[in-house]
């Protein structure tokens, strides 16, 4: 069995008092939450922190207050981690990485949960929502 890690996070901003969460069209036609693999020595931060400028284009500020780790096997013989945090949003123009990403919006939470695809990332985007309403 050969193990995989990838981290991200639930990316929001606040617009007009409203929290939005930063969605992921892909190019393999799932609506995701930013992440990716973990390179070399990257702690779990830097790699979330990486991976979301990498799609992004966007700078956050992750909150390790919040850590879901998810796992499942995206193939045969693969078991993979995603460790997620919370980051807002703080700066950087909004651009997708066009050889994954197809295109990115923002959405409030249940627009958001509506429109992600898998149960896996509605599970951290409920997580991230409780967590951020109790702060």
């Amino acid at each position: 069995m050969i193990k995989e890690k990838s981290c991200g996070a639930a990316v929001y901003k606040y617009e007009n008092g409203k929290r939005l969460y930063l969605l992921e069209h892909m190019v393999q036609g799932h609506v995701s939450l930013p992440k990716g693999h973990v390179e070399q020595n990257e702690t779990e931060t830097e790699t979330a922190e990486r991976e979301i400028r990498e799609e992004t284009n966007l700078t956050v500020k992750l909150d390790t207050n919040f850590r879901k780790v998810i796992t499942f096997s995206p193939y045969e013989n693969i078991i993979k981690d995603v460790v997620f945090f919370v980051a807002e949003c703080i700066g950087g123009e909004m651009k997708n990485q066009e050889c994954e990403v197809n295109r990115l919006e923002w959405a409030d939470f249940e627009t958001a949960l509506q429109k992600v695809t898998y149960d896996t990332d509605k599970s951290v985007l409920i997580r991230a929502e409780d967590y951020l309403n109790g702060k």
